[in-house]
Protein backbone atom coordinates (compact mmCIF):
# COMPACT_ATOMS: atom_id res chain seq x y z
CA UNK A 1 0.00 0.00 0.00
CA UNK A 2 1.35 3.37 -1.14
CA UNK A 3 2.30 5.99 2.19
CA UNK A 4 2.19 9.44 2.28
CA UNK A 5 5.30 10.55 3.76
CA UNK A 6 4.35 14.47 3.83
CA UNK A 7 5.69 16.13 7.38
CA UNK A 8 2.78 18.18 8.20
CA UNK A 9 4.16 21.49 9.36
CA UNK A 10 1.92 24.88 10.58
CA UNK A 11 3.44 27.81 8.95
CA UNK A 12 3.96 31.03 10.93
CA UNK A 13 2.71 32.67 7.46
CA UNK A 14 2.63 36.67 8.45
CA UNK A 15 6.54 35.83 9.50
CA UNK A 16 7.14 34.75 5.89
CA UNK A 17 7.60 36.56 2.60
CA UNK A 18 5.00 34.47 -0.16
CA UNK A 19 4.96 35.13 -3.90
CA UNK A 20 2.12 33.52 -6.06
CA UNK A 21 3.00 33.68 -9.93
CA UNK A 22 -0.55 33.85 -11.93
CA UNK A 23 -3.31 36.36 -11.75
CA UNK A 24 -6.23 34.10 -12.86
CA UNK A 25 -8.62 31.99 -11.58
CA UNK A 26 -6.00 29.19 -10.08
CA UNK A 27 -3.77 32.36 -8.84
CA UNK A 28 -7.05 33.84 -6.79
CA UNK A 29 -8.02 30.46 -5.40
CA UNK A 30 -4.54 29.78 -4.11
CA UNK A 31 -4.62 33.71 -2.47
CA UNK A 32 -8.02 33.10 -0.88
CA UNK A 33 -6.82 29.68 0.10
CA UNK A 34 -3.68 31.30 1.82
CA UNK A 35 -5.77 34.39 3.28
CA UNK A 36 -8.39 32.29 4.69
CA UNK A 37 -6.01 30.58 6.95
CA UNK A 38 -3.72 33.18 7.50
CA UNK A 39 -5.53 37.17 7.08
CA UNK A 40 -2.15 38.81 8.06
CA UNK A 41 -0.14 36.92 5.75
CA UNK A 42 2.48 38.95 3.38
CA UNK A 43 1.82 38.26 -0.85
CA UNK A 44 3.16 39.66 -3.67
CA UNK A 45 1.29 38.83 -6.53
CA UNK A 46 3.20 38.96 -10.19
CA UNK A 47 1.16 38.47 -13.58
CA UNK A 48 0.29 39.96 -16.73
CA UNK A 49 -3.30 40.85 -15.32
CA UNK A 50 -5.22 40.48 -12.63
CA UNK A 51 -9.34 39.47 -11.83
CA UNK A 52 -10.89 42.03 -10.27
CA UNK A 53 -11.65 39.69 -7.62
CA UNK A 54 -8.15 39.38 -6.95
CA UNK A 55 -7.45 43.14 -6.87
CA UNK A 56 -10.56 43.97 -4.86
CA UNK A 57 -9.04 40.94 -2.31
CA UNK A 58 -5.43 42.44 -2.21
CA UNK A 59 -6.97 46.04 -1.38
CA UNK A 60 -8.18 44.57 2.22
CA UNK A 61 -5.15 42.56 2.75
CA UNK A 62 -1.33 42.44 2.75
CA UNK A 63 -1.03 41.79 -0.88
CA UNK A 64 1.12 43.81 -3.73
CA UNK A 65 0.14 43.50 -7.23
CA UNK A 66 2.67 43.52 -9.67
CA UNK A 67 1.57 43.89 -13.37
CA UNK A 68 4.24 41.87 -15.14
CA UNK A 69 5.85 38.73 -16.83
CA UNK A 70 7.56 36.07 -14.49
CA UNK A 71 10.68 36.50 -13.44
CA UNK A 72 13.66 35.43 -11.65
CA UNK A 73 14.12 38.67 -9.99
CA UNK A 74 10.85 38.17 -8.22
CA UNK A 75 12.08 35.33 -5.71
CA UNK A 76 14.53 37.95 -3.82
CA UNK A 77 13.55 37.66 -0.40
CA UNK A 78 10.66 35.12 -0.58
CA UNK A 79 10.33 32.04 1.39
CA UNK A 80 7.38 30.19 -0.13
CA UNK A 81 6.15 30.60 -3.89
CA UNK A 82 3.33 29.49 -5.67
CA UNK A 83 3.00 29.27 -9.37
CA UNK A 84 -0.40 29.38 -10.70
CA UNK A 85 0.06 30.55 -14.48
CA UNK A 86 -2.03 28.76 -17.00
CA UNK A 87 1.78 28.32 -18.80
CA UNK A 88 3.19 24.80 -18.11
CA UNK A 89 7.16 26.07 -19.14
CA UNK A 90 6.80 29.47 -16.74
CA UNK A 91 5.49 27.50 -14.11
CA UNK A 92 8.13 24.93 -14.49
CA UNK A 93 11.02 27.32 -14.65
CA UNK A 94 9.26 29.02 -11.47
CA UNK A 95 9.98 25.94 -9.92
CA UNK A 96 13.33 25.27 -11.23
CA UNK A 97 14.08 28.87 -9.98
CA UNK A 98 12.96 28.68 -6.71
CA UNK A 99 15.18 25.00 -6.14
CA UNK A 100 18.19 26.68 -7.67
CA UNK A 101 17.88 29.09 -4.31
CA UNK A 102 16.26 26.71 -2.09
CA UNK A 103 12.76 28.47 -1.71
CA UNK A 104 9.87 26.52 -0.95
CA UNK A 105 7.48 25.88 -4.18
CA UNK A 106 4.16 24.66 -4.99
CA UNK A 107 3.51 24.28 -8.90
CA UNK A 108 -0.39 24.13 -9.16
CA UNK A 109 -1.56 21.04 -10.36
CA UNK A 110 1.66 19.20 -10.57
CA UNK A 111 2.66 17.24 -7.84
CA UNK A 112 6.04 16.37 -9.06
CA UNK A 113 6.51 20.44 -8.99
CA UNK A 114 5.94 20.51 -5.10
CA UNK A 115 8.08 21.05 -2.04
CA UNK A 116 4.24 21.02 -0.68
CA UNK A 117 0.66 20.72 -1.14
CA UNK A 118 -2.13 23.22 -0.05
CA UNK A 119 -4.36 20.55 1.63
CA UNK A 120 -7.80 20.79 3.55
CA UNK A 121 -8.04 23.32 6.77
CA UNK A 122 -10.50 22.92 9.43
CA UNK A 123 -10.18 25.85 12.03
CA UNK A 124 -12.15 26.59 15.04
CA UNK A 125 -10.53 29.24 16.91
CA UNK A 126 -7.61 27.68 18.32
CA UNK A 127 -8.06 24.27 16.77
CA UNK A 128 -6.95 23.49 13.03
CA UNK A 129 -7.06 20.50 11.45
CA UNK A 130 -5.44 19.51 8.20
CA UNK A 131 -5.68 17.14 5.59
CA UNK A 132 -3.54 15.63 3.14
CA UNK A 133 -4.36 13.16 0.56
CA UNK A 134 -0.61 13.27 -0.82
CA UNK A 135 -1.66 15.57 -3.76
CA UNK A 136 -3.69 13.08 -5.28
CA UNK A 137 -7.12 13.82 -4.53
CA UNK A 138 -7.99 17.22 -3.56
CA UNK A 139 -11.52 16.70 -3.56
CA UNK A 140 -11.09 13.49 -0.95
CA UNK A 141 -9.17 16.38 1.01
CA UNK A 142 -12.30 19.01 0.96
CA UNK A 143 -14.94 15.86 1.93
CA UNK A 144 -13.34 15.05 4.71
CA UNK A 145 -12.72 18.86 5.57
CA UNK A 146 -16.36 19.07 5.25
CA UNK A 147 -16.68 16.10 7.88
CA UNK A 148 -14.48 17.19 10.48
CA UNK A 149 -16.54 20.91 10.14
CA UNK A 150 -19.65 18.77 10.98
CA UNK A 151 -17.88 16.38 13.61
CA UNK A 152 -15.80 18.92 15.84
CA UNK A 153 -17.39 20.66 18.09
CA UNK A 154 -18.30 24.02 18.04
CA UNK A 155 -17.05 24.87 21.65
CA UNK A 156 -13.58 23.26 21.09
CA UNK A 157 -11.86 26.46 21.92
CA UNK A 158 -12.97 26.89 25.05
CA UNK A 159 -11.69 23.53 25.89
CA UNK A 160 -8.48 24.58 24.44
CA UNK A 161 -8.21 27.79 26.61
CA UNK A 162 -9.20 25.74 29.78
CA UNK A 163 -6.82 22.66 29.36
CA UNK A 164 -4.40 25.68 28.79
CA UNK A 165 -5.21 27.54 32.21
CA UNK A 166 -5.13 24.07 33.92
CA UNK A 167 -1.94 23.01 32.56
CA UNK A 168 -0.09 25.73 33.74
CA UNK A 169 -1.12 25.01 37.45
CA UNK A 170 0.38 21.37 36.97
CA UNK A 171 3.32 21.16 39.50
CA UNK A 172 6.42 19.00 38.19
CA UNK A 173 8.61 18.32 35.16
CA UNK A 174 7.50 17.42 31.26
CA UNK A 175 6.71 14.28 31.72
CA UNK A 176 4.45 14.86 34.85
CA UNK A 177 2.64 17.61 33.31
CA UNK A 178 2.11 15.13 30.08
CA UNK A 179 0.51 12.44 32.17
CA UNK A 180 -1.43 14.75 34.05
CA UNK A 181 -3.41 16.15 31.00
CA UNK A 182 -3.46 12.86 29.09
CA UNK A 183 -5.14 11.48 32.47
CA UNK A 184 -7.56 14.79 32.11
CA UNK A 185 -8.14 14.48 28.95
CA UNK A 186 -8.93 10.51 28.65
CA UNK A 187 -12.59 10.92 29.13
CA UNK A 188 -13.18 13.67 26.77
CA UNK A 189 -12.18 11.62 23.92
CA UNK A 190 -14.23 8.53 25.25
CA UNK A 191 -17.40 10.90 25.55
CA UNK A 192 -17.32 12.20 22.23
CA UNK A 193 -17.53 8.58 21.09
CA UNK A 194 -20.55 7.98 22.80
CA UNK A 195 -22.44 10.89 21.50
Amino acid sequence: MERNNLYPVFLKVANLKILIVGGGNVGLEKLGFLLKSSPDAEVQMVALDFLEATTNLAKSHKVTLIEAAYDKKYLEGKHMVIAATDNIPVNEQVYHDCRAKNILVNVADNPPFCDFYMGGIVTKGNVKVAISTNGKSPTTAKRLRQFFEDVIPENIDDMVKNLNQYRKTIKGDFETKVETLNEFTKGLVAKNKKD
